[in-house]
Parts: C-alpha cells; sequence; structure tokens
C-alpha cells in the first residue's frame, strides 16, 4: 500500500480511486504520482493547487533518465493538476514537452525460428536443483504464447480454471487493458497444455497455487522465465541484442499479430474484416493499437496484400507506439 502524506496526498487518492473506477489499472500512474508526493512533501508546499513554480521543477532534465520517461512524468503532473482545477482549486498545468519519438521495431520470428525456439525449449536442462525454476513450464508456455498472441503476464496469471481443455478455451482476466476476453484454442495446442499439466502435477509440492503455469515447488511463474528464455535464444542460434532491444518472448505476441493478418490475408478475409477480429482477439483497446501490423505484414508478405490500394493502406497511421508489453 503506497502512502501519500504531502499536502496533495488525498487528492492523489481521490484521482486514483476515479481512474481505476473508470477501468484503468494505473500502474505507472501510482508510481509517478507517489513520486509527486514525495517531491512535494521534501519541498514543503503548503498550497492545495499545484504553483508554477513546482511544477517547473518537477519537469526538469534528469541526467539519468529518458526523454519518455521525462515526458510521462509531466504528462501525470498534468493529468493530476487538471483534476485538482476541476475540483474548483487553482491549479497550474504544465505544457508538455515534444513527443519523443519511437524508433522501435518489434522482432518477428520466422517459421524456421519459432521450431528453433520450441526444440530448445524441448531440451532445456537443469544445471543443478533449482526449487523455483520455471523450466517445466517453458514448452507448453512458448507455444501458447505464439499460437494465441497473449500477453507473457496474461499467460502466466491464469489459474487452472482459466484454461479449459475439454471445451479448448482461455479466459484472460488479467489484461492490459482490464478487459476479460476468451481466446479459442486448437487441439494441437490443447494437447501441449494437457501433457505439461500431466507431468506438472507429478511435481512434490506440499501447498501448490492454482495458477496453471507453476515453477518446480508449486508456485507462480516469475521472472526466471526471462532467464529460460534467453538460454533458447542462443540454443537456437537467435542472436540477442541485449535489454530492450531484443529479441524478446512479447515479440511471439507480435509474430502472432503479422501471421494471422498475413493467413487471413491469404484466405482472402478483407483487411477491414481483419482487423477487428485481430484487435479482438489480440485484447487491444482500440483497432488503432492494431493497425501498426498492416504495414509490417506489407513489408513481410507483399504478395499477399499486392491487391489491396496502396491509397486505402495509407488510411492506417504509420507506427509510432508498438506495444511494450
Amino acid at each position: 500500500m503506497i502512502n501519500y502524506d504531502s499536502i496533495y496526498g488525498p487528492a492523489i487518492k481521490q484521482f486514483i480511486d476515479m481512474k481505476t473506477k473508470l477501468g484503468f489499472r494505473y500502474t505507472f500512474g501510482k508510481l509517478i504520482l507517489s513520486q509527486i508526493d514525495q517531491f512535494a512533501l521534501q519541498r514543503e508546499e503548503k498550497t492545495t493547487g499545484i504553483t508554477k513554480e513546482f511544477a517547473q521543477k518537477w519537469g526538469e532534465e534528469r541526467g539519468n533518465e529518458s526523454e519518455r520517461y521525462r515526458y510521462d512524468r509531466i504528462r501525470y503532473l498534468a493529468q493530476f493538476s487538471s483534476y485538482l482545477c476541476d475540483l474548483g482549486n487553482s491549479s497550474y498545468i504544465p505544457r508538455l514537452p515534444r513527443h519523443p519519438k519511437n524508433t522501435f521495431i518489434p522482432y518477428i520470428y520466422s517459421q524456421k525460428e519459432v521450431h528453433a525456439l520450441f526444440k530448445a525449449a524441448d531440451e532445456l536442462r537443469f544445471v543443478k536443483r533449482n526449487a523455483n525454476s520455471c523450466l517445466i513450464c517453458m514448452p507448453a508456455l512458448l507455444r501458447l504464447l505464439y499460437c494465441t498472441g497473449v500477453r507473457i503476464g496474461e499467460a502466466l496469471a491464469m489459474t487452472d480454471e482459466d484454461v479449459n481443455l475439454i471445451e479448448k478455451y482461455l479466459r484472460v482476466k488479467d489484461s492490459k487493458n482490464g478487459k476479460e476476453r476468451i481466446i479459442p484454442i486448437s487441439t494441437s495446442l490443447a494437447s501441449v497444455c494437457k501433457e505439461y499439466r500431466h507431468y506438472r502435477d507429478q511435481l512434490p509440492s506440499k501447498d501448490r497455487s492454482d495458477y496453471f503455469f507453476m515453477n518446480t515447488n508449486g508456485n507462480k511463474c516469475g521472472k526466471g522465465v526471462a532467464g529460460w528464455f534467453k538460454k533458447c535464444l542462443v540454443k537456437a542460434g537467435i542472436r540477442y541484442t541485449g535489454r530492450n532491444h531484443g529479441p524478446r518472448i512479447h515479440d511471439l505476441r507480435h509474430t502472432f499479430a503479422v501471421t494471422s493478418l498475413a493467413s487471413m490475408a491469404e484466405a482472402g478475409v478483407d483487411l477491414y474484416a481483419s482487423l477487428p477480429i485481430l484487435s479482438n482477439y489480440l485484447g487491444h483497446g482500440s483497432i488503432g493499437a492494431t493497425n501498426h501490423y498492416v504495414r509490417l505484414t506489407a513489408n513481410m508478405y507483399p504478395d499477399l496484400i499486392k491487391d489491396i490500394d496502396m491509397t486505402c493502406l495509407n488510411v492506417f497511421p504509420k507506427p509510432k507506439n508498438y506495444e511494450a508489453n
């Protein structure tokens, strides 16, 4: 539980409560607002509204942060200050700096690389005994991510009740946009999950959790997944270029989106019909978030959508921000 102890504390709590009731998870917002609260506490602010001096000091560049992080710091202060104005408090709303350019392009795995990743996951072995290892779930987890496009956080948050292997569907509750959705799965993926669950249930865990993907100690899988995935990249011969540059485990979701669009185009499904389908399947907040994949698909599979009028293609915005998680 985060405490808000400055003069802005009560208003910050109300603001966060309003955001969460509107359906926002607001995890990063809570972090920034707690920093604003501490900053106000250190400065011993006495006014109920944000002053221009406070906003300017808060918005000053810091040597250890990116342009994007500074932009977000100022953006959350502006949102909170606007809320204070709505409450009747005179509050200075800072002007946002120019939005930082995002040159990130997701990594799209080839079919050969995907098969190599699966093979690498199947061949993972313990170097030494580790009761908290997530190794046992890696073969099924990677296949599920690639075949459904769910986010890694959504997959790890699934319980046994959320994975219906008889009727063949997944229920995603802990989603980025706070929306619950049902995802059908193939017979082959259901078989993989059944095999994983068979061996998982033989683990000698006394206090087993309800999570579908768990470590050898019976608890929810967490940070260990990233380490095992890097080992899979090495074994598969896929060059890892470093943190935040990938290839990342989240790029399996991007790969799913691009290959799904390509498959629907190959099957003759109209682009304007396939986008809403894919958007709902991925759990995007809007079709705009799915539009980025159109150009990726056009670049990777030019022959599949060569008949689409390029004028029509241009109604979709050029990529600015790819989903990071």
